[in-house]
């Protein structure tokens, strides 16, 4: 095992003008990651910045629908990949990245089929709320899919996308809304489960 010794200085901005904190139906988020990142690993130093930029967007589509989707890019600059710490690198996968595929299991791996994270990340979300006027306009279904990749180039090519598409059964409730996603990757790999199941509360995006 490596050990590795980081010292980071996070930075965050942030802008949101969504009208709910839980269930937004209008406006928009975006937020801007940077940690300038030193690390010292047997001697060897390297120095790089860690950004993440994320945004979504909610449209409400007249009073029964509400269309919403989201972007996050990240780039690690200024260091080789096995430089960086793993914990440091980007991953995807999973119930708040890429639905469908198993936790942080998108992208490159070692040589123990281990996922070792990159230097570059892409995801992308767009989901339909439609309300279907049951149990008194609580229920709604969100048809939705995903993609996403992660790559140890540090910039972002687009390839080996994954994609997870489904559905999710939404209730509100007075505290926000609890939603069950069932979902499937549409270019599953052997190994890989072919559906997933996600409980939560709150929106995806």
């Amino acid at each position: 095992a490596q050990n590795y010794y980081i010292l980071a200085l996070p930075l965050r901005g942030a802008l949101d003008t969504s009208d709910n904190l839980l269930d937004p139906a209008k406006g928009f988020r975006a937020a801007l990651r940077a940690s300038p990142e030193f690390s010292l690993d047997q001697g060897r130093k390297a120095s790089y910045v860690r950004i993440q930029a994320d945004a979504s967007a909610y449209l409400p589509l007249g009073k029964s629908a509400v269309l919403a989707g989201r972007v996050r890019l990240g780039a690690i600059p200024g260091a080789a990949i096995q430089d960086i710490a793993p914990s440091r690198r980007f991953y995807a996968g999973g119930g708040g990245s890429v639905r469908g595929f198993g936790y942080q299991q998108i992208g490159p791996r070692n040589s123990f089929s281990e996922p070792s994270g990159g230097r570059s990340l892409s995801e992308f979300s767009i989901e339909a709320r439609v309300k279907t006027g049951l149990f008194g306009g609580a229920l709604w279904v969100v048809p939705f899919v995903d993609a996403g990749t992660v790559e140890e180039t540090v910039t972002p090519r687009f390839r080996d996308m994954r994609y997870g598409a489904g559905l999710v059964l939404r209730y509100q409730t007075g505290f926000g809304p609890i939603r069950v996603d069932v979902v499937t990757p549409l270019n599953r790999l052997p190994g890989e489960n072919p559906v997933a199941v996600y409980v939560s509360l709150g929106q995806a995006l």
